[in-house]
């Protein structure tokens, strides 16, 4: 039971660092996964989180900081 609670301890402090990933590979794993479902004509653009744009935000990357936005040509 401890070695749970301790399993379940360590997870829950790295979760973090997951979420804080870098916005160049975050960019990357969602242009493969749209080039394998043969998507074509977008954009995948990273802005701050505050900047306004006409696309849909699809993930936020740089701890929160920024956001990737899909733009259909």
């Amino acid at each position: 039971m401890k070695l749970f609670a301790l399993s379940a301890g360590l997870l829950l402090a790295a979760s973090p660092s997951w979420a804080a990933q870098s916005c160049d590979e975050l960019k990357a794993r969602i242009e493969a996964k749209l080039q394998g479902k043969n998507v074509k004509g977008y954009t995948l653009a990273v802005l701050p989180k505050d900047e306004q744009s006409a696309g849909k935000v699809v993930a936020t990357c740089a701890a929160g900081k920024s956001k990737i936005v899909y733009t259909r040509k």
